[in-house]
């Protein structure tokens, strides 16, 4: 393996613990090659994202580039598992649904795209028939969010997401590490996509990458960054500002509950040196208190030179949150991401994703099995 890719840190302490969970991960995959546990496939193009990483990885960026993609020519369902709802079962996105209802990535792609169906399931098996089942769901093609672990289905095409800031390869299984299964399960995958990658990758990165990633015959590699767009106020969306020099003297407190902040606060830093963090766990929900504090700390920055800047995930979170006080909502601001391919990548990508699903659409019944 290469020393040039970067090493994540472990918890060599917690290492015995992690080669139980390792030992209870394998059997229950071995368990499903030796088919004692069942997998079902269906008649309908169902298209798998997700990684074998906890968080982090750009999960609902890519999910939302394939929206962007499939959405135009083709009728889409999103089905994710809805990580921290207060509902059970499943539940479709429509009107006066709330983001207690099925939480906050699916409730972020489903205002974002109102032209598509979300709906969330635990049970993904349970959740494809339940869309298959229902007459008024249009859908040619279903995409699971989150679903490399969720073996009880086969998908058509499964995308596995790596980051580029913490190769697998080097990391371990939870809790010393990251990893939810080993290394090695990137073989049950179609596509492998290296994500978050620095724009300016040579190719003897990518060259390190591909030798320790050693594709399977007919697996592909792909390599994504993120690209930035105008920060947009969270509450009046037609009112943008420009990332530039005009920046330079802001105070930004960037108020996030993501896996990893580092990228957006590496962006920001091109522009200010001013850049006050909040940071909070990966799908957290705002309390009462940690508004006040918020509320706090930005009334100490100086007055005419501040904003609070959030993520898109977070902005879902905050838009309805009774903790937001009034005089803040002028100056809160999302910063919008999307995925873009390196090196042209991008229309080779599409050329399979497009042509897996013209391949594979049938009628929408479920195949027995």
């Amino acid at each position: 393996m290469s020393n040039r890719l970067k090493r994540p840190s472990v918890y060599k302490f917690l290492l015995p613990f992690s080669w139980i969970y390792q030992a209870v991960v394998i059997f229950r995959n071995w368990c499903f090659e030796k088919g004692w546990l069942h997998t079902r496939s269906f008649d309908i193009p169902v298209i798998s994202v997700g990684n074998i990483t906890v968080g982090g990885t750009g999960k609902t960026p890519h999910t939302e580039y394939l929206i962007r993609l499939l959405s135009n020519q083709f009728k889409l369902a999103v089905l994710s598992r809805g990580y921290k709802r207060k509902s059970k079962g499943f539940v479709l996105a429509q009107d006066g649904i709330t983001i207690e209802d099925i939480g906050d990535e699916p409730y972020q792609m489903w205002t974002k795209f109102p032209q598509i169906n979300v709906a969330v399931d635990r049970d993904r098996c349970h959740g494809i028939d339940s869309l298959l089942d229902l007459e008024e769901v249009e859908k040619e093609v279903i995409v699971l969010d989150d679903a490399y672990q969720h073996r009880y289905v086969k998908p058509g095409l499964s995308i596995l997401l790596i980051d580029y800031n913490r190769p697998i390869f080097y990391d371990a299984m939870l809790p010393a590490g990251r990893l939810r299964e080993p290394a090695q399960e990137k073989r049950r995958a179609d596509i492998i996509i290296v994500s978050k990658c620095p724009e300016t990758m040579t190719e003897q990165d990518r060259a390190d990458w591909l030798r320790v990633i050693a594709p399977d015959c007919g697996q592909q590699v792909f390599f994504t960054s993120f690209k930035y767009h105008h920060l947009q106020n969270v509450f009046h969306p037609e009112i943008s500002v420009p990332l530039g020099d005009n920046l330079a003297e802001m105070h930004l407190l960037l108020l996030t509950g993501i896996a990893s902040p580092a990228p957006i606060i590496r962006k920001l830093s091109e522009y200010t040196s001013h850049i006050i963090p909040l940071t909070f766990p990966d799908h957290h929900l705002f309390t009462e208190s940690e508004m006040k504090h918020v509320a706090e700390v930005y009334g100490k920055l100086p007055k005419g030179k501040r904003l609070i800047v959030t993520t898109d995930k977070d902005a879902v979170r905050l838009l309805h949150h009774p903790g937001m006080e009034e005089e803040l909502k002028p100056y809160l601001f999302t910063l919008p991401i999307e995925v873009f391919f390196l090196d042209g990548q991008e229309l080779l990508f599409n050329q399979n994703i497009i042509e897996y699903v013209r391949k594979n659409s049938r009628n929408s019944s479920l195949l027995k099995g």
